[in-house]
Parts: C-alpha cells; structure tokens; sequence
C-alpha cells in the first residue's frame, strides 16, 4: 500500500466540474491499494495519517498530527501511486491492484478513516476527478508497507 500526504491549508476534489468534497486545514491523502494489501495494511495507513506529527507548535515544526489541530483529513484513491516507472517511457500498472479489489480497499480505508475521526472528505473511486490544493509548507510525505 502506498499513501502520499500533503499538509494542506486547504482542498477540495470535483467530478465533472462539481465539487463532491473539500476541506481546510488537514492532510490531502492519495491512496493506491496493491494486490497484496488487506486489513493490516489499510489499518496501518489510516492510524499513520492521524497520528503522524506534521503540524508545527510553538516549539516545534512538525509536533502535532492532524488530531491535535483538530484538522480534516480528505481522501482520494490514485492508483497511478502504484506504477513502475523504471523501464521505457510508459508507466506500468502491474503494482496496483485490480479495479475491484482497489475499490474494496479504498472503500475499506474510508470506513476504518470514519471509524477513528469524524473530519473525513473523499474522492470518488474510478472517476476521473479535478484536484486542486494549497500544499501548506510545502509539506509531502510518502507512505510505504
């Protein structure tokens, strides 16, 4: 499973020019489900998201996570996250998994997401959809298990 997170001031994801989430202060998350993932990497991710301290305190750079800030968090599946880019000039896609099960596992991530913190905004699985967002920092962080 792979995840990249941007610490946002805000941002928001539209399909077909309507715009089906968005949020301010939090963590804009794109998710690529691999074939072998299942509950204990969906799990992993999501308590990484809420727990990882990447908001600043008067101390600190990066002290808080996303809970402490009371921020929102907003999700968006990608499997692009998923490609090999190592031979030619086309990406491969072998590394993500297939249409079905990534939808099972996005869907799975999103519940386990509402289940541990209520500020939760989604994309929409398959869709071809506009993202736009005011990385905060900038600061992005990838995700690996």
């Amino acid at each position: 499973m792979k995840a990249l997170l941007q610490r946002v001031s805000r941002a928001e994801v539209s399909v077909a020019g309507e715009r089906i989430a968005a949020i301010s202060r939090g963590l804009l998350v794109f998710v690529a489900i691999e074939p072998d993932d299942g509950e204990a990497e969906f799990r992993w991710v999501v308590d990484r998201v809420l727990e990882l301290r990447v908001f600043p305190d008067e101390r600190l750079p990066m002290n808080l996570s996303v809970r402490d800030v009371d921020g929102e968090v907003l999700v968006v599946s990608q499997f692009t996250l998923a490609a090999d880019t190592t031979r030619g000039r086309r990406p491969g896609f072998s590394g993500a998994a297939p249409p079905a099960q990534a939808e099972a596992g996005y869907e799975r991530v999103l519940a386990l997401f509402a289940e541990r913190w209520p500020k939760i905004g989604a994309g929409r699985f398959g869709a071809d959809m506009a993202v736009s967002l005011v990385n905060d920092g900038p600061a992005t962080f990838i995700l690996e298990r």
